[in-house]
């Protein structure tokens, strides 16, 4: 196959991920991408995915996957799909790329990673199952990892991560039997996030990670998690933050995305813009431990030098969901690594189910 050929894709699933990410921006990559099918049961969406790129339309999964000219299955649809689907995708020897959450558990991860290395030995060439972890490319998450990684702020000290919003949801992605709620549906790209922070600090394993968690259902018309409160320690690296991810749906009242505290400063901001500031302790002048009673009675007090610098989202800048395609492109045609793995993402679906582990022990974790 050349090594210039659009990569002929089948999209399962054209709910608001499948229509609204994943075709749109097959759509804007053509000379990577192409659309051959897609599938729905709404044979309303299939016709207009029909009219709009000119491909097949499937009212199942099943006809898809034996269509010969698909290349690459998207799996978009609903929650408790998605490992059986990208499975199913897997055995028929297509290349997968699997929407968040990345199975529903760490045995779902397993099973899509044997059926790729199954499919990988019977059709004699690399198969690949490609999360679709988008988020790991957005603008902010990258500039804040970049200011943690420049020692600027000193020893990093916390870090949270808060999706406030207030209203009332009724739809399949509120239903537990659906495999949702908020830890499911949004979960997964902080959490993502995250993990990608405790890296930079040696944690590579959810086995070091304990994980706090207050789970309500607090709005939403179904009975799945509507507020997620976490909170992720590693003690076993005395040097990694705690990490704390907040999403809900009863916070009338939002505060910033992020917030970073650190030995010498700290960061604030949204998805768009962002500010940190930092002190040189090195041109400040020593402060041991003093026992004398202090001057009027007063607490200690010094005058600080801040040093500031913001940043602004660029204008011009590539979505997340463009960049994983690009390097999903240059993976299937020239044999380029995946950004993103399943092995880095099990880890993911590992703290997730401590989550729930936690919440049903009313929020601690496990003993060591």
């Amino acid at each position: 196959m050349s090594d210039h050929e659009p990569v002929a894709v089948g999209v399962v699933g054209l709910g608001r991920s499948g229509w609204g990410i994943h075709l749109k921006t097959l759509k804007e990559r053509p000379e990577q991408f192409r659309v051959a099918a897609v599938a729905d049961p709404d044979t309303g969406r299939g016709e207009e995915a029909r009219a709009a790129f000119g491909c097949a339309a499937y009212p199942a999964i099943e006809p898809l996957l034996a269509d010969a000219g698909v290349e690459l299955v998207v799996v978009a649809t609903p929650n408790r799909f998605h490992a059986p689907h990208a499975v199913a995708a897997l055995d028929a020897g297509k290349h997968v790329v699997c929407e968040k959450p990345f199975g529903l558990s760490v045995a779902d991860v397993d099973a899509m990673i044997a059926a790729r290395d199954k499919a990988a030995a019977r059709v004699g060439r690399p198969v690949l199952l490609a999360p679709f972890q988008n988020r790991r490319f957005e603008w902010s998450f990258e500039t804040v990892r970049e200011v943690l990684r420049s020692g600027r702020l000193g020893g990093i000290v916390h870090v949270r991560m808060a999706y406030h919003g207030f209203g009332r949801r009724w739809d399949w992605q509120t239903l537990r039997s659906w495999g949702g709620g908020q830890l499911n549906n949004n979960g997964p790209h902080p959490l993502d996030q995250a993990l990608e922070f405790f890296a930079d600090f040696g944690v590579t394993s959810a086995a070091d990670i304990d994980v706090f968690a207050d789970l309500r259902n607090t709005l939403s018309s179904g009975d799945a998690e509507d507020h997620v409160r976490l909170t992720l320690r590693a003690p076993r690296h005395p040097d990694a933050p705690a990490i704390d991810i907040e999403f809900t749906a009863a916070c009338p009242y939002p505060q910033d995305q992020w917030l970073v505290m650190a030995t010498a400063g700290g960061l604030r901001g949204t998805g768009k813009q962002l500010s940190w500031k930092w002190v040189d302790w090195s041109a400040m002048p020593p402060r041991p431990a003093d026992e004398k009673p202090t001057p009027d009675r007063s607490y200690n007090r010094e005058e600080l030098t801040w040093q500031e610098e913001t940043a602004e989202i660029p204008a011009d800048l590539t979505g997340g969901e463009a960049r994983f395609y690009d390097g999903l492109y240059g993976a299937l045609r020239r044999g380029e690594p995946l950004l993103v793995t399943p092995e880095t993402v099990r880890q993911r679906i590992a703290v997730i189910e401590k989550a729930r582990r936690a919440a049903e022990r009313g929020g601690a974790p496990a003993p060591a």
